[in-house]
């Protein structure tokens, strides 16, 4: 079955902006930078994702009231 991803908020109307997305699965689906100097150990399986404060305050602001 076929993951669907409906977005939820972005920065700006384009689809090359930081994002969140809720999924069918009850989860969040995040686009952003994928950052390389973080000098952190994490699993091959699992990457980074970094995404502006901005985005969270305006899901904050328009989602959840």
């Amino acid at each position: 079955m076929t993951l669907k991803a409906t977005l939820l908020v972005s920065t700006c109307d384009l689809k090359d902006c930081p994002a969140l997305y809720t999924t069918d699965r009850d989860t969040l689906l995040v686009q952003g930078e994928t950052p390389t100097d973080h000098g952190l150990e994490i699993p091959a399986h699992e990457t980074l994702v970094e995404i502006p404060m901005e985005l969270i305050r305006k899901v904050i602001r328009e989602q959840l009231v």
